[in-house]
């Protein structure tokens, strides 16, 4: 199903630059969009579940509107290129996991010898420049390519996270600074901030 989808130029606007990595989450939030029948939503119709915190997950949070302040974007450290989209109007689900047989350096090997070059600060300004170069076009070919070459999509079932709550905050008795009572510990009696609390540990 074809749906309205923010253009990547006001992706790469919100992000800062524009690189592979941001053309990757916006075709993965693109993707995950059109299997779902969706657009950007007005509020927290939708919810994300990403599964690194790279370039990718900008674009994630601008195309589907999914935020962490909203609580409608939820962050798992898997260090994985997957992102799960839910509509929470209709309880469907898609899983958008990049493909083990995608890579950046397949689409341009010589991208990859320049990058650990250009990061190393061992690059020539030529070399910087066709650095520069090869990225505009890998991300005008991430653009491009059929969704179906960067990632498998499929449906899934998940259990629908609770929308955010609020909580009551709390005078940390350590800095004085407000916590939510929902991340407070109990100290000696009193209450702290996870930083001002003292852990515990007997190696387990």
């Amino acid at each position: 199903m074809n749906v309205i989808i923010t253009p990547f130029e006001e992706v790469v606007a919100f992000h800062g630059h524009k690189c592979p990595g941001l053309a990757i989450g916006y075709r993965a939030a693109e993707a995950a969009l059109g299997e779902l029948g969706a657009g950007r939503p007005e509020d927290e119709e939708l919810v994300a579940i990403v599964e690194n915190d790279a370039c990718g997950v900008d674009a994630i949070q601008y195309v589907t509107g999914c935020t962490l302040g909203k609580g409608n974007l939820i962050f798992r450290d898997y260090g994985k290129h997957v992102y799960t989209i839910i509509n929470r109007r209709t309880g469907e689900a898609v899983r958008v996991a990049e493909r083990p047989d995608f890579s950046l350096e397949r689409i341009d090997a010589r991208s990859g010898e320049l990058r650990r070059k250009v990061t190393a600060g061992t690059a020539s300004a030529d070399e910087e420049r066709e650095f520069r170069d090869r990225m505009d076009k890998m991300i005008e070919t991430i653009l491009s390519m059929p969704a179906e070459e960067i990632f498998t999509i499929c449906p899934t079932e998940v259990e629908i996270p609770e929308k955010a709550r609020l909580f009551r905050s709390l005078p940390c008795a350590g800095c004085g600074e407000m916590v939510s009572e929902s991340r407070a510990r109990v100290q000696e009696g009193k209450i702290v901030c996870i930083p001002c609390f003292e852990q515990y540990s007997r190696g387990w």
